[in-house]
């Protein structure tokens, strides 16, 4: 499957991912509930493969220093969103 799923449930969000000055979006959904470590492995994963339009594949690669962010359903964006990224000096 090559195309964004747009229908969340309650319990699953949409994970961004932020890597080597690239940024995309994972095409399947995550869950809310999962771990942080669970979240990396999945992103190094998607990274690795090439599962994620925008962030070109890497091979094998260590996701170690980089934050979990996650941010709650809004009215202007109706679902959770979870965002992996580097860490900055400013957290």
């Amino acid at each position: 499957m090559n195309t964004l799923n747009t229908a969340l449930r309650a319990d699953e969000a949409r994970l961004n991912i932020t890597f080597d000055g690239q940024n995309g979006d994972l095409l399947q959904p995550v869950l809310v509930g999962a771990a942080d470590a669970e979240l990396l492995r999945q992103a190094a994963e998607a990274i690795a493969t090439g599962s994620v339009p925008g962030v070109r594949p890497r091979g094998p690669v260590d996701l170690s220093g980089f934050v979990v962010d996650r941010f709650p359903p809004t009215a202007q964006v109706p679902y959770h969103r979870v965002f992996v990224r580097p860490s900055t000096p400013f957290g």
